[in-house]
């Protein structure tokens, strides 16, 4: 028996299933086709990030950055890295906390960059700071 996963797509965000044993390979959205892994952070808004959280078996790890942050600016292109080396185990994405600031109040955001991990709805970690690729992927693994 194959176990499978439910992993939301990062284009369209309809929940696809897709077994535990084919998580490497390249899968299709099954509503709009496109693939379901990229090695790219998503970009969430409010709706998609409910969706997300709450459907989605994969662990998100959520940059909440805005773009008039220096440190967010730099980080971007470690985390942008981190996506493909932890794609397709976890699923990372940014929210514009100037775009989206309900979830910025909801989470409590009080300083930006800040990465936090989100399992089975609810959040396991959280850390405040720029990071270098290597300590992004380092810090997703040991508490995602």
């Amino acid at each position: 028996m194959t176990t499978s996963l439910h992993v939301v797509c990062p284009h369209c965000h309809a929940v696809n299933r897709l077994p535990v044993d084919r998580l490497s390979d390249v899968g299709t959205c099954g509503k709009c086709h496109s693939q379901l892994f990229t090695g790219h952070p998503v970009e969430l808004d409010e709706a998609s990030f409910d969706k997300h959280v709450t459907r989605s078996d994969l662990p998100l790890v959520v940059d909440f950055w805005a773009p008039w942050c220096g440190p967010c600016r730099s980080m971007a292109p470690s985390y942008a890295e981190a996506a493909l080396q932890l794609e397709p185990h976890y699923r990372l994405v940014k929210v514009n906390t100037e775009q989206s600031q309900n979830l910025a109040a909801r989470f409590n955001i009080r300083s930006i960059p800040t990465l936090a991990i989100f399992r089975n709805g609810s959040e396991v970690a959280r850390q405040a700071g720029a990071m270098d690729t290597g300590g992004i992927v380092r810090w997703v693994k040991s508490n995602g």
